[in-house]
């Protein structure tokens, strides 16, 4: 036991002194925050008020486009060859000219400008264009357009669990759905990340012959153990100290720049109180519904069960992975002979991603089930479920069988590590695998 702490203990200060995890450490967080402050930073720093003069020689839409807070509308008198000599001059970024038809509404319009106007803008002109010409047709038609704002309806579904002790709790759907996807991904990418550093250290150490002197004070088994789980620890570390200063950076962001930058909802609720006085109450009211719906979000997580399950299937799953990787390693000479046993061992990491879509959209089903149950799936399949509520029968079963999915790959894969380890030269295939299964100890 003493070997193998001792082995931990040099797997874990080899690695994280390296440069490479250093900086990985840093710029992991930084990366991360950035997924949540530079689309904050660059809405605010590209944000621009595009002035668009409209020459209406139809004249049916004169004062009728709505305001909009990025959008700066003058209506022109002039016709449209007089606006276009006088562009530049006008301080205009795009100049709209609506023409004039004789039996119908019109439904063309063309944009002038320098430069590519944005795709607001556009969106801005066809949708304003198009409620006024509906507008139209329905008064020509008889029909008040009042009428069918009226009948206009939005569904609000809200989902509501009842517990075993009829306890009843909000929940939503799509929050389960998102934190389900996002811990199964992670896990997904640090089983690979990390197990494959396994392997790389096995088939590094053995290239270099380093591991037949470290043998000769250690078992073959009492190595591998000490390396993955030395390097499980390294992963475990990172992760943590992503998460931490993940946290920090976003919360310094917050501080620092909270009364500057907004978020979009928020400024459009600004702009919107600004150009429509009568509905601020309306909109303060909306803003408090939006407030109060976050708190329900959070408050219908779990996070014990969720970060708890998290760490074991986290742990479970990479720990299953990297006792197979290892004994990859042992079995090659170098990185490039691993492609043929590595196929095998991935497709159930695999496949547990591409059926990620039909488990969350039927988590209680058998695919579900017999999915977050087989070890190899279920450190994937089980995140994607619990989100949902799992039944403690299927959660016992699958961490049963992890445990015991990762005790049968430890002792599959120190058969062949015993016996690889110290090969050298020789090519192996599967018949070769097997005939080191059976060696007797």
């Amino acid at each position: 036991m003493n070997k193998i702490l001792l082995i931990i203990s040099r797997e874990y200060l080899v690695r994280v002194k390296k440069r490479a995890f250093i900086i990985m450490t840093f710029l992991g967080p930084v990366l991360m925050a950035s997924l949540f402050i530079v689309p904050i930073w660059v809405a605010q720093m590209t944000d621009k008020t595009y002035r668009l003069g409209v020459v209406d020689d139809s004249g049916l839409f004169s004062g009728k486009f709505r305001a909009n807070s990025e959008i700066e509308v003058t209506w022109l008198e002039q016709d449209i060859e007089a606006a276009k000599s006088a562009f530049k001059e006008s301080g205009l970024d795009v100049i709209l000219h609506i023409p004039g038809t004789q039996l119908n509404v019109p439904e063309k319009a063309i944009l002038y400008s320098e430069k590519q106007p944005s795709l607001n803008v556009k969106m801005y002109v066809q949708d304003n264009m198009k409620r006024v010409v509906e507008g139209q047709k329905l008064a020509a038609s008889g029909v008040d357009e009042n009428i069918l704002k009226s009948i206009a309806t939005s569904i609000n579904v809200t989902t509501i669990k009842i517990g075993g002790d009829g306890v009843e709790k909000k929940t939503f759907t799509e929050v389960s759905m998102v934190l389900g996807l996002v811990a199964g991904i992670m896990i997904y990418f640090f089983i690979f990340m990390y197990g494959s550093q396994v392997m790389r250290g096995v088939i590094e150490e053995k290239t270099s012959r380093i591991v037949e002197v470290i043998v000769s004070s250690v078992k073959p088994f009492q190595l591998m153990m000490g390396k993955v789980i030395g390097v499980a620890l390294v992963g475990l570390t990172q992760f943590m100290l992503w998460v931490v200063l993940t946290f920090a950076i976003v919360s310094v962001f917050q501080l620092a720049y909270g009364d500057s930058l907004q978020f979009m909802s928020g400024t459009g609720i600004e702009n919107a109180n600004r150009l429509i006085p009568q509905a601020e109450e309306e909109i303060m009211a909306q803003g408090t519904s939006q407030l109060t719906k976050v708190f329900e979000v959070i408050d219908s997580i779990n996070f014990p069960v969720m970060i708890l399950s998290f760490l074991f299937f986290f742990i479970g799953g990479y720990l299953l992975y990297a006792a197979l990787f290892a004994a990859i390693g042992s079995a090659v000479d170098n990185e490039t002979d691993t492609q043929q046993f590595m196929m095998p061992v991935t497709i159930p990491l695999i496949l547990a991603i591409v059926l990620a879509q039909f488990v969350i959209n039927n988590p209680e089903g058998p695919v579900a089930f017999w999915l977050s149950i087989i070890p190899l799936t279920s450190p994937i399949i089980m995140m994607l479920r619990i989100p949902f509520g799992v039944p403690v029968f299927d959660v016992v079963l699958s961490v049963v069988l992890l445990v015991a999915g990762f005790v049968g790959a430890i002792w599959l894969a120190g058969k062949i590590y015993r016996t690889g380890i110290l090969m050298y030269g020789k090519k192996v295939n599967y018949a070769e695998l097997w005939k080191w299964l059976r060696y007797k100890a």
